[in-house]
């Protein structure tokens, strides 16, 4: 506990920081309030990821037991995510490829540093193709950058991002205490403290954002208890932290078949039609039209920290038992769609026109 307190405060500490000397790194570090997917009223620094690199840093030391040691070899996986994210922050100049790239990377070194690869998922065909040491090193390498990946999209709105991991990591830290594994405990708690402590400045006002450097470091830890709980207790299967992921993984992965399907998007291309978008235009802005944008804002994530929570909240409730989970995985599903379906054609079904290719005269005015 001493620890997590430690690891908050160094962290808060240093967004303060950040903010206090903006003035001389405002050049390379303000994300201006012009763009497809931004949401915020003026310039603010986007390089929140490094105050939580450096909580991380003060984790590894003030961290005893075998905790440490997890906690420094999730540390130096998680650089050259970290870095590349970085520096897309400050240069915009780093393509989406070499920042998917650096994420495979991330899940590689953690392999090679650990020796942890994914091959119990409880898909018996799945696992027994698993049984091949490659195959799971590069299933675990493109696991962990989906998942960090898939932070960095649903990074749209202040604090939804630090939220939903916090809740993530929380969410694998309450199975690890049911499954008596405390030392994993220990490094969610730290995660946890991190989220957290960028969270207090980030949330509800956005006084300072993860950026591309700060997501792709909370999605890698994240991602990477969700590959440990299943490979160090035999009887959790990664069902369970699937379903913990289930909000940004199921955003991720409609988010690329949506755009795929329609004609003038590409898989990568930004959007403003992902959930929080949508629930930030057909439900907070309807329920609170005098509030000021930058509170509408806010208001947006608690809404999908619900729907973070509830997946992550069932996964606890049946961490154990593969077939309430690969249910609750699908259920998940049905939920997101309908309540897709219901934000953008007010239905609660989808119909052909979701996914009908875009006529070349209705291109220009397709939404962003």
């Amino acid at each position: 506990m001493t620890a997590c307190v430690v690891v908050f405060a160094i962290t808060f500490l240093a967004c303060l920081f950040l903010l206090a000397t903006q003035r001389w790194h405002a050049r390379y570090s303000l994300d201006d309030a012009f763009g497809v997917q931004k949401h915020h009223t003026k310039p603010t620094p986007r390089i929140g990821g490094v105050a939580i690199f450096l909580g991380l840093v003060s984790a590894c030391v003030v961290t005893s037991g075998e905790a440490r040691p997890m906690l420094l070899s999730m540390l130096f996986a998680s650089l050259p995510a970290f870095a590349f994210g970085l520096l897309e922050d400050v240069t915009k100049r780093v393509s989406s490829g070499t920042r998917l790239i650096a994420c495979l990377l991330s899940g590689l070194t953690a392999w090679y540093l650990t020796g942890v690869a994914m091959q119990d998922t409880g898909v018996p065909a799945l696992d027994w193709l698993l049984g091949y040491l490659p195959l799971a090193v590069a299933f675990t390498a493109f696991a962990v950058a989906g998942v960090s990946n898939a932070v960095n999209m649903i990074d749209g709105f202040n604090g939804l991002a630090a939220g939903a991991v916090a809740i993530m990591a929380g969410a694998i830290g309450l199975i690890s205490l049911n499954v008596g594994d405390t030392q994993l405990v220990s490094v969610c708690c730290i995660v946890v403290a991190l989220a957290l402590g960028f969270g207090a400045l980030n949330w509800p006002m956005g006084k300072l954002f993860l950026g591309d450097g700060g997501a792709y470091l909370l999605g890698f830890l994240v991602a990477w208890l969700a590959v440990l709980l299943p490979m160090r207790v035999a009887n959790v299967h990664a069902w369970a932290t699937i379903l913990v992921c289930a909000y940004p993984v199921l955003d991720v992965g409609f988010s690329v078949y949506r755009r795929s399907h329609r004609q003038g998007h590409h898989p990568g291309q930004p959007d403003r039609v992902h959930l929080h978008h949508l629930i930030h235009r057909r439900i907070i802005c309807k329920l609170f039209p005098g509030l000021s944008r930058d509170l509408k804002n806010g208001l947006t994530s608690p809404l999908c920290w619900i729907a973070t929570a509830l997946p992550a909240g069932y996964a606890v409730l049946f961490a154990e038992n593969n077939g309430a989970l690969a249910l609750g995985f699908g259920a998940c599903i049905f939920f997101y769609a309908g309540l897709y379906a219901r934000l953008t054609q007010f239905r609660w079904c989808f119909s052909a026109w979701t996914l009908r290719p875009l006529p070349a005269s209705q291109k220009s005015n397709a939404p962003q």
